[in-house]
């Protein structure tokens, strides 16, 4: 998208960023940085985490945990080795755009750098935990009010969530309006907080306070576990990827076989994930559906004759709940989850005996169907659904596939 295109928000999120990085710059730049020592060695970590990014998969929400560990670290930094620093909230901002911009650099040549709305997510996060816990410091009233015990790891604690927080915030801002509505969006959001972001959290918490005791030697020890949780959660979501692979290839049988047409289960499966988003599914729910939508025609392989254009949604009832059995069937043969199966099963049930996942997934693969005829297109499928809301499809369902599709979502047209 040019800038021109871009949504208000996200052109906001990036000006304010932008404005924030060339003070801090500026003011650094003009006054000198305090305590270099420091300085360089929060934006030598920094910039390792930042480098870490290389082998990132795509949807990674922290690509780079340890540089945003490290980033807030040094924005919760208020003492080294048991001496009071002196470094400020413009000083933080600076080293951490400083860090990015250098890390970005063989990340550029690569032709994989960082998209301008992380950069600008990482400087407004940081600038946050900087503002709240710097001056503070400095005017010493987080030693008055919380001490040096246990209530001061609690303050940072508190002050970590919040920033974890604000960051949710802004990646919803930065996402919406592009593909999804805000609400649904930032739910999502929040729910990965629980994940590597909590590691993150927790991780630039233990390293401010290591700093405090024991000085920038605690920094390399305390890196580790979080670089061994960033690479086993990379081999995890590697092989997850390649089971979904592997799911792909056996749903496109019914395409080679000829049964249905070329595109049909990839676009049913990328149309009922959008549709499971937009009415809050949650991770594990939206992999059980897309998988479910990948495989829900495999039934008709047991087919003698296949269906005009796989049009399963035009065939008699008894005819969809033996091939929806047959799919389940063929699924959990193949080692898939079971709730995988259940969904397919479920497929030519009355909507209100059928679970979320199988609403969903019935109702997309009734609009692809009904579009592949030719003759009514997007809104005659549409109306076509609706007026089978009394007992074929959920009337929630059909009105968050007609937002989707309002939205530019996937159509038959644009992704076969």
């Amino acid at each position: 998208m040019t800038p021109a295109h871009l949504p208000p928000a996200v052109l906001a999120v990036r000006g304010a960023a932008l404005a924030v990085a060339l003070v801090a710059l500026g003011h650094t730049l003009w006054n000198g940085v305090v305590e270099p020592g420091h300085a360089l060695a929060f934006g030598v970590l920094v910039t390792v985490g930042e480098l870490a990014r290389w082998g990132a998969l795509p949807g990674e929400r922290e690509p780079a945990p340890l540089g945003a560990a490290g980033a807030l670290a040094y924005a919760l930094l208020g003492r080294s080795a048991g001496q009071e620093t002196a470094h400020g909230v413009l000083q933080v901002i600076t080293v951490v755009v400083a860090a990015q911009l250098l890390a970005s650099v063989p990340h550029m040549a690569r032709g994989s750098g960082p998209g301008p709305d992380q950069a600008a997510r990482r400087v407004l996060a940081v600038a946050f935990a900087a503002v709240c816990f710097q001056p503070l410091h400095h005017a010493g009233r987080t030693e008055r009010w919380f001490g040096e015990g246990p209530y001061f790891a609690l303050f940072l604690l508190v002050l970590l969530v919040l920033t974890a927080l604000c960051d949710a915030v802004l990646a919803a801002a930065l996402a919406a309006g592009t593909s999804r509505p805000y609400g649904p969006q930032l739910r999502d959001e929040l729910r990965a907080l629980s994940g590597i972001g909590s590691a993150v959290c927790a991780t630039g918490a233990v390293m401010a306070l290591g700093v405090a005791v024991a000085g920038l030697w605690a920094l390399p020890v305390l890196c580790v576990p979080l670089l061994l949780t960033q690479v086993s959660f990379r081999r995890y979501a590697a092989v997850r990827t390649t089971y979904r692979q592997t799911i792909a290839s056996l749903a496109r049988s019914t395409e080679i076989a000829g049964y249905t047409p070329h595109g049909h289960a990839r676009r049913v499966a990328g149309l009922s994930t959008a549709v499971g988003r937009e009415l809050g599914l949650t991770g594990p729910e939206l992999t059980v559906l897309e998988y479910a939508a990948l495989m829900h025609d495999i039934g008709q392989l047991s087919l003698v004759d296949p269906v005009a254009d796989g049009a399963t949604a035009v065939l008699p009832a008894a005819e969809q709940r033996r091939i929806a059995l047959l799919g389940g069937a063929v699924v959990r043969q193949t080692g898939v989850d079971t709730a995988v199966a259940v969904v397919v099963e479920q497929q030519a049930d009355p909507y209100r005996e059928q679970q979320t996942a199988a609403r969903i997934v019935r109702a997309v693969n009734a609009y692809d169907d009904l579009c592949g005829e030719g003759v009514k297109g997007s809104l005659g499928a549409l109306e076509q659904l609706r007026l089978g809301t009394g007992r074929d499809y959920q009337p929630r369902v059909v009105e968050a596939l007609a937002r989707v599709l309002a939205r530019g979502g996937l159509t038959r047209a644009g992704t076969g």
